[in-house]
């Protein structure tokens, strides 16, 4: 079983084109998450696989109740500057937001993790090109 827990993440990563780590806009401890626990783990085993950090439920910020309870805990919903801190700070590919619920940005997040990983892709057949 231990070993099967430390292999999982080998198995998992194995032909990974593009990563996007999400978070909730409507909760700034879920950014701070990436920085903490996902960024490390992806860097460690998918150390040239773009990364793209993207802030779900954008729809969240403008939301009364969220910032209200977000309020209680002295917090705000994150706002695009520290998304986009983040993302330089993580040395993302880029940083994108959406919403489901208004279907906002959702198209451009896949369309931009197609151009990261086929970007990426060509990079590496490049590299692997062989002249005699």
């Amino acid at each position: 079983m231990e070993d099967d827990d430390r292999l999982r993440p080998l198995r998992l990563y194995q032909e990974i084109d593009v990563i996007l780590l999400c978070f909730s806009i409507g909760s700034p401890d879920s950014l701070e998450s990436i920085a903490e626990k996902w960024t490390p783990e992806v860097k460690r085993f998918c150390p040239n696989v773009p990364l793209i950090l993207v802030g779900n439920e954008k729809d969240q910020r403008n939301d009364e109740n969220i910032k209200r309870d977000l309020l209680k805990m002295k917090q705000k919903p994150v706002r695009p500057k520290d998304g986009r801190a983040m993302a330089k700070q993580i040395k993302a590919y880029c940083y994108l937001e959406c919403s489901t619920k208004t279907k906002e940005g959702v198209r451009e997040v896949f369309e931009t993790a197609t151009r990261a990983a086929l970007q990426a892709r060509k990079r590496i057949t490049v590299a692997r090109c062989i002249l005699l």
